[in-house]
């Protein structure tokens, strides 16, 4: 298998990591465009990368996109994690515009993804405050009624719902044994009456957020796909989900690795720069081998999904979410180890680097959770 970027890919590779040079290769750029880095998500810059045609890179040239392919979405996400480009609410965005094509209307297609295309974040909320791993077991209700639908309910950990455009709400049209069923997809605008946006504080900053949903009204074509069939259309969409989330990653650990790389041939000490030390060499050589391994299976399971985008790969998609985010946190947290007190100062981005990578191996599904899936599918 061929994982050779074309000569295009290399180009947009290129461009990528010129622009991120450009417009936030400075410590001095990325504390601007983050207000002091309490701000995960700069509009303005992410209105230029929307000019540039970046934005929609998978979205068809019918709604204003360029009709590329998951791999090209996998060399965005990792050049512009590895430069520190501000645009966290690109990953949910990406999430929602796969689960439009798949499953919108017209209608929905021509709003959402023209959105997304022009500049939009978008989020999904499917967590809630006792169904976190198990989404099936999330109570959210969405009451049928003359004309719509009528939710109530409470979400938590919802990325990007204070910035977004619309919210993609998982919840429960209809009661029933399994669990698994009953389950429907309603598009909410942000400022919907009865919707209320409440931000978390973590240790990586204000990116997630609870929502209380009131009696909120939503017509009947908010739904998106077939109502009741929403834990179908969110399996057909794991694949892509776990791909992304992997792509980000990668580009994380990649910064880690080359900030990590830049100190050490810098930094002296007994005479010598702490590089030249075979014990940090040893450590430095195996963190190179863990990325290329991650960017390998990041493009193998991405040319997957680009041969059949229908095709289920529970076992590949899970393993290379849980690889590749296991492998950032691990180059992450060396990387600090290797810059010392320096790597835990503010003053540099190793700090934040390794806050980044601690929440990946739980979102979008723990490890413990990829690691469940990969056994079933090993007849465990």
């Amino acid at each position: 298998m061929d994982f050779a970027l074309t000569d295009e890919q290399e180009d947009f590779v290129a461009a990528i990591r010129d622009f991120c040079s450009r417009e936030c290769g400075t410590a001095e750029q990325r504390e601007r465009l983050t207000d002091g880095y309490e701000l995960h998500h700069n509009f303005d810059l992410y209105r230029k990368m929307a000019e540039l045609g970046w934005l929609g890179v998978t979205i068809p040239e019918a709604y204003g996109g360029s009709d590329g392919s998951m791999l090209d979405a996998c060399l965005f996400m990792e050049e512009t994690s590895r430069g520190l480009a501000p645009i966290g609410g690109y990953a949910t965005t990406l999430i929602v515009a796969g689960a439009t094509q798949r499953f919108g209307t017209e209608e929905q297609k021509r709003e959402i993804l023209g959105g997304i295309a022009a500049g939009a974040v978008e989020a999904i909320a499917m967590t809630e405050p006792e169904a976190g791993s198990d989404v099936g077991s999330l109570t959210t209700s969405a009451e049928r009624v003359d004309g719509g639908f009528v939710l109530n309910g409470q979400k938590v950990f919802i990325s990007n719902a204070h910035i977004a455009d619309h919210i993609l709400v998982v919840c429960r049209t209809t009661k029933g044994e399994n669990k698994h069923e009953g389950l429907s997809m309603i598009w909410l605008p942000r400022e919907t009456k009865g919707l209320e946006i409440v931000p978390i504080e973590t240790m990586g900053g204000t990116e997630t957020n609870t929502l209380y949903l009131s009696d909120v009204e939503a017509p009947a074509d908010a739904l998106l796909g077939e109502v009741d069939q929403a834990w179908t259309q969110l399996m057909a969409g794991l694949n892509v989900e776990r791909l992304i989330l992997a792509a980000t990653m990668l580009g994380i650990g990649q910064r880690a690795f080359d900030d990590a790389l830049a100190y050490v041939k810098e930094r002296k000490q007994f005479g010598r720069p702490i590089g030249s030390f075979q014990a940090l060499q040893h450590r430095l050589a195996d963190m190179a081998t863990e990325l290329e391994s991650a960017r390998l299976m990041t493009r193998w399971v991405a040319t997957l999904t680009d041969e059949d985008p229908g095709r289920m790969l529970p076992r590949e998609a899970s393993m290379v979410k849980l690889h590749v985010t296991e492998v950032a946190k691990r180059i992450a947290v060396e990387g600090m180890q290797l810059m010392g007190g320096y790597g835990y100062s503010s003053e540099y981005d190793m700090e934040r680097l390794v806050r980044a990578t601690m929440v990946s191996t739980i979102y979008g599904g723990t490890s413990e959770i990829q690691r469940t899936i990969i056994a079933k599918t090993l007849g465990l």
